[in-house]
């Protein structure tokens, strides 16, 4: 059990091994060979889901992650090496569908948008985003509306 916790930790927090070698009393080498190991056994199995489902939704955002890797991430707002990943979701099983490669973090939402071509990965979906990716695609887009405070409207 405490090997499952473990790949969990190192995909969760973005830990190296050799940070992650002292806090479960092993060495480094142990730390990846249990990693390496228990990876494919622990991936999820793509949910099956018919292609003509009228009532798909998709979600779409990007994020930035932590970079050690300082030729693949850029110092962006919080001071720290970032990448900027665009990422769609299948809103029902709440697995990935596409990643985009990922840019500087200093790059903006709606240019890694642009540049990545996940817009055509989105034909005929009905899509969730944010408004980065407003007017992007050949299916149906909906962006959440938004007062001043930050407060989500109910759109009717």
């Amino acid at each position: 059990m405490e090997r499952v916790l473990l790949v969990a930790v190192y995909y969760r927090t973005n830990l190296t091994t050799r940070q992650l070698a002292p806090l479960f009393g092993a060495s480094s080498a142990t730390m990846c060979r249990v990693i390496q190991r228990l990876r494919p056994l622990l991936a999820l199995e793509p949910a099956s889901h018919p292609a003509d489902a009228v009532e798909r939704l998709w979600i779409v955002d990007g994020t930035l992650i932590p970079v050690r890797d300082r030729k693949a991430g850029a110092s962006s707002r919080n001071y720290r090496f970032s990448a900027n990943v665009q990422v769609i979701i299948d809103a029902d099983p709440r697995l990935v569908v596409a990643a985009a490669r990922p840019v500087p973090g200093t790059t903006a939402d709606a240019k890694a948008r642009r540049d990545s071509g996940l817009a055509r990965t989105c034909r005929d979906v009905t899509v969730l985003g944010d408004g980065a990716w407003r007017w992007n695609f050949a299916g149906t887009s909906t962006t959440p509306a938004v007062k001043a405070t930050g407060d989500y409207v109910d759109v009717q």
